[in-house]
């Protein structure tokens, strides 16, 4: 498609908003991490280990924004414009980014409560789901938009990504089921995930080969 036919801008901005928002997403995530002085009553130690909840939460949540930090780096890295499709597609993403320390909070709060830890693990996952599903719709976008992307890309890497984000969130169901079981080891899920497609998103290739049928078309 045409870069005329619509819409487009430069990276610059949007790459700001999302860094400031990832960047105060992830900072929120220690506010959970607190020890009142009525906590501390029966020893200070006691009361900081009684906080393993929060730093279980903490440790997952920090590692889950961090890995969609990086990706979304990798997302931009490949990019020469934007479209307002993307845009909003972002703009969904960084919704959900910004939400994550909510749940964190759910987490740290009732994950030791039988009646309630099992909801508080799956609600977790399933914004860990939305997440997944807001970088399926962007690799989605671009894998149909090579003019976006910078000269002497393809859309072929863009496709590979959009195959894994779509892994990725349905992947998340995984640890929703398991959820249901043990609230404990569903966090453990979330974090493996994490850390999957951490490493093989690492090894993903650029596509700075062209070929002939494949050419992406230069921004006018």
């Amino acid at each position: 498609m045409s870069t005329t036919s619509r819409a487009i801008a430069s990276t610059g901005r949007v790459e700001a908003l999302s860094d400031g928002v990832f960047a105060v997403a992830i900072t929120l995530l220690v506010l959970e991490l607190k020890v009142t002085e009525q906590d501390a009553e029966g020893g200070l130690w006691h009361a900081l280990g009684r906080l393993w909840p929060s730093y279980l939460a903490y440790a997952v949540s920090f590692a889950m924004i961090g890995i969609m930090w990086v990706n979304h780096h990798a997302i931009f890295s490949r990019l020469a414009l934007v479209d307002r499709s993307l845009m909003y597609a972002n703009l969904a993403l960084l919704a959900v980014v910004s939400f994550v320390p909510f749940p964190t909070a759910i987490v740290a709060d009732f994950i030791r409560d039988d009646r309630n830890a099992r909801a508080a693990a799956m609600f977790y996952g399933g914004v860990g789901v939305a997440l997944g599903l807001a970088f399926t719709l962007m690799w989605g976008h671009i894998s149909h938009h090579d003019d976006l992307l910078k000269p002497g890309l393809t859309n072929q890497g863009a496709r590979r990504q959009y195959r894994q984000s779509a892994m990725g969130m349905c992947s998340y169901f995984i640890g929703i089921a398991v959820a249901s079981v043990s609230p404990i080891a569903a966090l453990a899920v979330y974090g493996a995930l994490g850390l999957f497609f951490a490493i093989t998103s690492a090894h993903e290739p650029l596509d700075l080969t062209l070929g002939v049928s494949d050419q992406a078309p230069t921004a006018a």
